[in-house]
């Protein structure tokens, strides 16, 4: 009775570290199988539009200023365009100005763990002196930069 009730014991001490072991396998092949986690992607944001970056995170392209020479128009400067943009998490919200030749201003901003990157814009060239407001859109890359 002693010796049957000492081989049941360790036939349940085996089934159960040969279940740990099955499950330790899955868990490792699951892991493996589930793609890496995106740390880039790149958006195309008209005037007054928002993008949900992640749950509880948007991007809004609050403002576009262009005060580019407009072609047929005489300058005494060039001017730039510039991208005011709002991002609103659960710290709050907080702005920021993408440009690529507007003093002061980058082309890339890291906020909250996250870096925008401007990569375009439409049109790319300054509208006609007597032209209508163009559709404004710009395009960014927006990159993971450090854990959150």
């Amino acid at each position: 009775m002693q010796a049957r009730l000492i081989c049941l014991g360790m036939a349940g001490l085996v089934l159960a570290i040969a279940t740990a072991c099955g499950s330790t396998r899955s868990t490792a092949e699951d892991a493996a199988s589930r793609p890496a986690p995106r740390t880039s992607a790149s958006y195309v944001l008209a005037q007054g539009e928002v993008v949900t970056l992640a749950p509880a995170v948007t991007l809004k392209l609050e403002r576009v200023n262009d005060s580019r020479c407009k072609t047929g128009a005489v300058c005494v400067w060039a001017g730039y365009i510039s991208y005011s943009f709002v991002l609103t998490d659960q710290q709050g919200a907080t702005s920021f100005v993408l440009a690529e030749d507007m003093p002061g201003a980058s082309k890339a901003v890291t906020r909250n763990g996250l870096t925008f990157t401007l990569q375009g814009v439409e049109p790319a060239e300054p509208p006609s002196l007597k032209a209508p407001a163009p559709d404004y859109r710009v395009s960014l890359r927006v990159n993971i930069s450090q854990p959150t």
